[in-house]
């Protein structure tokens, strides 16, 4: 048997829990599988119900029987591939670089098509690079819908048409959380389908700014919360510095040239069985028009996504107390809009379990479709 390691962590330990690597050579076998130093890493009580995830085949994920002893912090794998000669194991089912590129291919092909073929202009689709990572790696804006610029113009026998809302998501601050860019795959899937009514009526009112992945350098590098210069992006919102935080300068200085309207800041939770929404009650802006947003943002969501509840989360903010440094506090404070921090499990949903796989890559795809319906029932009450 021959264990090969895919990802090693250069990370603090402190910020180390994902894991990715095969074993060769295992047809037949019962294996155990000890990761000796899981008490140490970050957030190790959360190793409590959590189970490993294995492939075959890379394509589709399954969980491992997994248990975690906390007197001597050791998670304890036990698996049987059956007659496979190779198995795959991960923290959560991974999100390559090269599968982030092959989903801009896809948006951009399928827009080229359609818009040739309905004898457009131009592509509803646009794929654009903000800006460069510290390892020279390229952050990634997708656009989708019609340019506010050239939405606004009209004749001038007739009034101008309303600009069209700015919806932005921002998937994948914390590498690790590989969930967040099914999320966002899911998500562009549906709003990039000319069949899906739903997103149809949305691009008729409103235009998406969507980042796939925010920080690709720790994705390469294997972290769980940092970029490559070993900084959690997702407390630098409120003065990112270019130097060491230049997916956040690059992406918040975009979203101040095209304004927004609504905010999503997609994540996973290593600890809480649920798909939940962090709120901005902490906020100075904070209201009874952002509660009212929230609230029927999140009654919405219910009734697309049986997985998402509100009765299990974080502790709320006390008033005016919310770091700003968030994403989702900075920009609802900055463009007085709806921002929300979507979690998901790396476990199972306790909502609605299943025991075979979990919450997976698959489930998280259509939770970033299933998004859109509630985005379109709010959309009337976003400007």
């Amino acid at each position: 048997m021959r264990a090969t390691c895919v990802h090693v962590c250069t990370c603090p330990l402190r910020t180390r829990r994902w894991f990715n690597f095969k074993l060769c050579g295992v047809a037949g076998k019962r294996l155990t599988l000890r990761l000796l130093n899981a008490g140490g890493a970050s957030y190790g009580p959360a190793w409590e119900g959590y189970r490993a995830c294995a492939s075959h085949d890379m394509q589709e994920w399954y969980r491992a029987a997994t248990a975690y002893d906390a007197a001597s912090g050791v998670v304890t794998i036990t698996h049987e591939p059956g007659p496979a000669d190779m198995v795959h194991y991960a923290f959560f089912t991974p999100y390559s670089l090269d599968r982030h590129a092959a989903l801009l291919g896809r948006l951009q092909g399928a827009a080229t098509a359609a818009a040739r073929a309905a004898g457009a202009a131009g592509a509803p689709v646009r794929l654009r690079v903000l800006g460069s990572t510290i390892d020279g790696r390229d952050i990634d804006l997708v656009q989708v819908g019609p340019s506010p610029a050239s939405s606004s113009t009209s004749s001038c026998s007739s009034p101008p048409p309303r600009p069209p809302l700015r919806i932005w998501v921002v998937a994948r601050q914390h590498p690790g959380e590989s969930m967040a860019s099914w999320f966002a795959e899911g998500l562009l899937e549906r709003l990039t389908d000319p069949q899906d009514g739903v997103a149809r009526r949305l691009l008729d009112k409103a235009v998406f700014y969507v980042v796939p992945n925010c920080c690709p350098d720790g994705s390469a590098r294997g972290h769980l919360r940092t970029n490559a210069a070993g900084v959690n992006l997702n407390r630098t919102w409120a003065a990112p510095d270019p130097a060491t935080s230049p997916e956040s300068f690059h992406v918040r200085n975009e979203m101040d040239r095209t304004g927004v309207d609504m905010f999503l800041d997609v994540h996973g939770d290593e600890e809480l069985p649920h798909v939940f929404v962090v709120g901005n009650s902490g906020i100075p802006a904070w209201g009874p028009r952002l509660e009212g947003l929230q609230a029927g943002f999140c009654e919405a969501f219910k009734r697309h996504a049986p997985e998402f509840q509100t009765a299990k989360g974080y502790p709320t903010n006390v008033a005016t107390t919310a770091n700003l440094g968030i994403a989702s506090k900075q920009i609802g404070q900055r463009f007085d809009c709806l921002a929300l921090t979507l979690e998901m499990p790396f476990k199972d949903s306790a909502d609605l379990p299943d025991p075979r796989v979990g919450w997976s890559a698959g489930r998280a795809k259509r939770l970033g479709a299933a998004v859109l319906g509630a985005i379109l029932e709010v959309s009337p009450l976003l400007r």
